[in-house]
């Protein structure tokens, strides 16, 4: 006879479920990260709100999580996949050459803060190794919170983003020495005899540990090169998705289990797994694989962090713990900060990071547990420091926002200051291209190459940075201004072409042309049918929408492929672009 089922996982899984499909589509709508939504999601579906509330009434129980423990191993496995599939995304080619920003910036990121929070924890009263605990767990960020907004912004490959990478890999490296320490003070404490344990014990036990772990990762390394590439080969052979399957998830569960026993986190060996396939030609396979585990379990990592948020606790005293949390992300900028820019970082570089990992971290919830069972702290001071950790948690996505916001004034300042808004005097003869990111770039090289001179104006100073870097003219400015397109040279250019990918900022654009010249010919970019009647209706010349581009494109290589001749085939691709056209330049979509 089967055994009798027990409700409560699966309740608490299908309001996990639920939750996830309100709160993806919902934050998409209003243009919020969903990790701020799971956060909130967590706190109000946690065991310290509905959950305290279903004790009186009873029916809030179904839609409350209240068991911690099935949530918190189901999280970490969702930070082990986010970590195996950033791990995809490196090799270790790349990781030797941020190899500065780990072992220099990152571990003294995590040295200086310490220090830091550690002389404030002491200067309240507390002991000296709760303090330094204290310090060491607080200077850690929380690395799925921040890699996911870096992903969600499409941030991860930018300069910023992979300084952030690299402290935040310093940071993983990090835990092998604080749990020592944390063995190694709880030991002390305990010990009535002595007192304190011998230094040059501690020392040893540090490089023991430190040793164990590199052990560890060596023997990662040096097995997975030899069987990842036959194992996968070997079960690709089989075309079985299953199996395939399979293998990755062993492979995952596996490495994450050795660095575990070796006294490193999970992640990291999640993380050196995802470097090693990344060397294979099954590395996209295995992303496309992934991606809906990583999504659904680092849904539930976020849901647990806001589980642990009392609001009863915040309730009790507000006002020590708003101080903490706005004292802590102000110090964690400053340090971040003023160290990146030590290392040579730029200031936009520098603001954007200091500010992304200026939160706290999930190791905290482990460490400062560690620590009062180990007798270093009472119950009221880890649990004060648990929503200090908490609090910082919850603020990281607006930090985010806020770090990306900052980084983009300080970039157009920077460009400001070096003078790149200044299209020097004004040339006769040179088309304006408006808008140089991938398309403009492009149309750029080809007049070039045909000997047309053109100077490109862009909004984004990254962009304008690396033109100019490359020989092209580039200025940073806005072009919608008629005195900033009149310095750019418009009373004597030959062609304006619009290349935004932002729809509203290229209509703007086009009216500001037709405004200041009204015979220039003008050439868009149009994001589709709809797009493109509002563009002519402002007077360009021509528009090129997107889709019936691409869908040209494809055409004209089918009928190629298919035995066409080139002449008849550009014909009839012509004949039909002029057929789509016409509706769109007489107002009106095409059917």
């Amino acid at each position: 006879m089967p055994s009798p089922i027990e409700p409560g996982f699966y309740r608490e899984a299908l309001v996990f479920l639920g939750t996830a499909g309100v709160v993806i589509p919902l934050m998409a709508r209003i243009r919020v990260s969903p990790v701020l939504g799971f956060l909130v999601a967590g706190l109000a579906l946690g065991p310290h709100s509905l959950g305290r509330l279903a004790e009186s009434a009873p029916w809030l129980g179904v839609i409350a999580i209240t068991s911690h423990d099935t949530v918190d191993q189901l999280a970490e496995l969702g930070i082990v996949f986010l970590l195996f599939t950033i791990g995809l995304e490196l090799s270790f080619d790349r990781l030797w050459t941020m190899r500065r920003m780990v072992f220099g910036l990152g571990m003294l990121q995590v040295t200086v803060t310490t220090a830091a929070i550690g002389a404030i924890a002491w200067s309240f009263g507390n002991p000296f190794n709760a303090s330094l605990v204290i310090g060491a767990c607080l200077a850690l960020s929380s690395t799925p919170i921040v890699l996911q907004l870096l992903a969600e912004q499409r941030r991860l490959a930018s300069v910023a983003g992979r300084t952030i990478f690299a402290v935040l890999l310093a940071q993983d490296l990090a835990v092998v020495p604080i749990l020592f320490l944390v063995a190694v003070f709880g030991n002390t404490a305990a010990d009535t005899v002595t007192g304190a344990l011998a230094g040059h014990s501690v020392l040893a036990g540090l490089l023991v540990a430190v040793l164990q772990g590199a052990v560890a990762v060596a023997v990662i390394i040096g097995f997975g090169r030899i069987i990842l590439r036959p194992l996968f080969r070997l079960v690709a052979l089989t075309r079985n998705r299953e199996l395939f399957m399979a293998a990755i998830l062993f492979v995952v569960v596996g490495t994450s289990l050795i660095t575990h026993f070796a006294n490193l986190s999970m992640a990291l060996g999640a993380f050196l797994a995802g470097l090693l396939l990344s060397e294979t030609e099954f590395r996209r396979e295995v992303e496309v694989d992934i991606e809906p585990f990583k999504g659904m379990l680092l849904g539930l990592f976020f849901i647990s962090v806001g589980m642990r948020i009392d609001p009863l606790q915040v309730a009790s005293e507000p006002a020590l713990l708003g101080l903490s949390i706005f004292g802590m992300v102000l110090l964690k900028i400053a340090v971040i900060g003023v160290l990146a820019r030590l290392f040579g970082l730029a200031w936009p570089v520098a603001v954007e990071a200091s500010l992304l990992l200026a939160g706290g971290g999930e190791f905290a919830f482990l460490v400062l547990g560690l620590a009062r069972s180990g007798g270093l702290m009472p119950a009221e001071i880890e649990q004060f420091m648990l929503l200090v950790a908490s609090g910082t948690m919850l603020l990281t996505p607006l930090l985010a926002r806020l770090g990306g916001q900052a980084g983009l004034r300080a970039r157009r300042a920077a460009a400001l200051a070096a003078g790149h808004d200044d299209p020097g005097p004004i040339e006769s003869g040179r088309t304006i291209v408006v808008g140089f990111g991938r398309v403009g770039r492009l149309v750029g090289e080809l007049l070039q190459g045909e000997d047309r001179p053109f100077i490109a104006i862009d909004r984004n100073a990254d962009a304008v940075a690396s033109a100019r870097k490359a020989g092209f003219s580039a200025v940073y400015g806005d072009a919608t201004r008629p005195d900033f397109l009149r310095r750019c040279g418009l009373a004597d250019a030959p062609a304006v072409v619009v290349t935004m990918d932002d729809p509203t900022a290229a209509e703007h654009v086009v009216a500001a042309v037709r405004a200041e010249r009204s015979e220039v010919p003008v050439v868009a970019r149009a994001r589709d049918a709809a797009h493109a009647v509002r563009l002519f209706r402002l007077g360009a010349t021509d528009v090129v929408p997107e889709a019936m581009e691409a869908s040209l494109d494809l055409a004209s290589a089918a009928l190629q492929t298919l035995g066409g001749s080139r002449d008849e085939v550009h014909a009839a691709i012509r004949a039909k672009r002029e057929l789509l056209k016409a509706p769109l330049r007489a107002g009106r979509p095409a059917q």
